[in-house]
């Protein structure tokens, strides 16, 4: 069970998204989903919004993930930067992830691995004060 905390939500949208994506530009540019508002204006989210959106959320989970001490953190570090240069390498190399979409997603996985390091540096930073402190 420790093993799949451990793997990087980031990592599943990354996936979804290529896969949708190598279906064709209609799976991604299409109309998800469409409302009128209270004023009249009419909000569409195509598919990639969905996905950002859901890159928000695993973004969310991977941050209460990072704050977890031991060596999960560690192996959760790990795999967020392995999904970081995947989904770099993906955004320059695959045509279907070469959109607006997928560098939003991609800069998603960057925050993730910089956001890991910074609470890990914050946390050992604490744990040395303390124990300086005795």
């Amino acid at each position: 069970m420790k093993y799949i905390i451990a793997f990087p939500a980031l990592a599943i949208v990354i996936a979804a998204y290529l896969l949708m994506a190598s279906g064709g530009d209609m799976m991604i540019d299409g109309d998800a989903y469409s409302m009128t508002l209270a004023s009249g204006a009419e909000m569409t989210l195509r598919g990639g919004d969905i996905f950002v959106i859901a890159g928000l959320v695993a973004l969310f989970l991977e941050m209460l993930k990072a704050a977890r001490p031991g060596r999960a953190a560690v192996i959760d570090h790990i795999l967020s930067v392995a999904t970081f240069v995947v989904a770099l390498v993906c955004f320059l190399l695959v045509d279907t992830a070469g959109t607006a979409t997928f560098f939003i997603l991609t800069l998603m996985t960057l925050v993730d691995v910089i956001a890991g390091f910074v609470v890990s540096l914050f946390s050992a930073r604490r744990d040395f004060a303390i124990e300086s402190d005795r």
